[in-house]
């Protein structure tokens, strides 16, 4: 797979810029073009570069210190046809469908972190199906809140931030955590509380209900279950591959118990609010210790810039501008 890098530099760094894209292990094309840039004012430079050497010809731009002084584009070309680009390709070391760039995945998950409005509306629409789906025994709605769900973005964050230490993704996670599931959860038990004297259901509704049992049964599976599903999702986002996160998002019990912590509390099932926040609580670790677990080994398994190196890069640069 070749990914293409636009990269934005002021004129005096345009050398190096090129003289890194050009020695790359993985490049298949580099053009520049002087002066195209006009703000900030300076060079373009194109790099067309096997997937899997993306990480470390990024490792070296920062090193330049390029996304301070101008900026850094990535797009995946929708077909290449080169003959230099397969050689390339064939020259990087690995395959580039188990290529993981940092930045793209830091970037991506914290995009869907963010404590949004939509995030809310479609955290605060699931925990109610699934509320629904509790109290008529209905599995089927009980796994379309597990689709409509969005709480893995954060958890997936959370994640990154714990392996890569920024705090600022970890804080923004864990507030879209820490605010979306008491606002879903309280919404879901107003409307539990307003139904139940509307005669819409029973007040020992949760005794019959055999089909969501699991919900407040909470046992080694129930984590076995996360974890498996923590280590598919970061894959699925290391890899691109969004297909897989429907599977992620219908297999753990997230907000299903979520949904039933607020119903059982508002009926007086006390003690099976208590096994649901449990299975609640070890969903949530589960998927954030598989999902750290997953990004500890590309860390030691993905070739690193050498620190010599780095050194070397960031002395040219600072000689560039003295």
């Amino acid at each position: 797979m070749i990914v293409q890098l636009r990269i934005c530099v002021p004129a005096e760094l345009s050398a190096l810029v090129v003289e890194s894209c050009t020695a790359q292990t993985g490049a298949a094309e580099v053009a520049v073009h002087r002066g195209a840039s006009v703000l900030p004012p300076g060079d373009v430079v194109w790099a067309h570069v096997a997937r899997e050497s993306v990480e470390e010809l990024l490792e070296k731009l920062h090193a330049l210190k390029v996304e301070e002084l101008g900026s850094v584009a990535i797009t995946t070309p929708e077909l290449m046809l080169s003959q230099r680009a397969d050689r390339a390709e064939a020259a990087a070391p690995g395959d580039g469908a188990d290529a993981m760039v940092w930045d793209e995945v830091t970037r991506q998950t914290g995009e869907d972190s963010r404590l949004t409005w939509s995030y809310l509306a479609f955290l605060v629409l699931a925990t109610q199906l699934a509320a629904i789906g509790i109290v008529t025994d209905s599995t089927i709605a009980i796994v379309g809140a597990m689709a409509v769900g969005p709480e893995f973005g954060p958890l997936a964050a959370l994640a990154v931030a714990l392996a890569r230490r920024q705090w600022r993704l970890g804080r923004s996670a864990a507030l879209a955590l820490g605010v979306g599931f008491p606002v879903a959860m309280l919404l879901a038990a107003f409307t539990a509380w307003l139904s139940v004297p509307l005669g819409l259901f029973p007040a020992d509704t949760l005794d019959n209900g055999s089909a969501v049992e699991f919900i407040y049964h909470p046992g080694p599976y129930s984590l076995i279950v996360a974890v498996l599903a923590g280590a598919a999702g970061m894959l699925s986002v290391i890899s691109r591959r969004s297909a897989a996160l429907i599977g992620v998002f219908i297999s753990v019990t997230t907000v299903p118990a979520a949904g039933f912590v607020a119903v059982a509390l508002v009926l007086g099932e006390y003690q099976k609010a208590a096994g649901s926040a449990m299975q609640l609580l070890l969903n949530l670790v589960g998927i954030v210790a598989s999902a750290v677990a997953v990004l500890m080994f590309y860390r030691v398994i993905t070739r690193r810039l050498p620190d010599g190196m780095a050194r070397t890069l960031r002395h040219q640069a600072s000689r560039v501008w003295s």
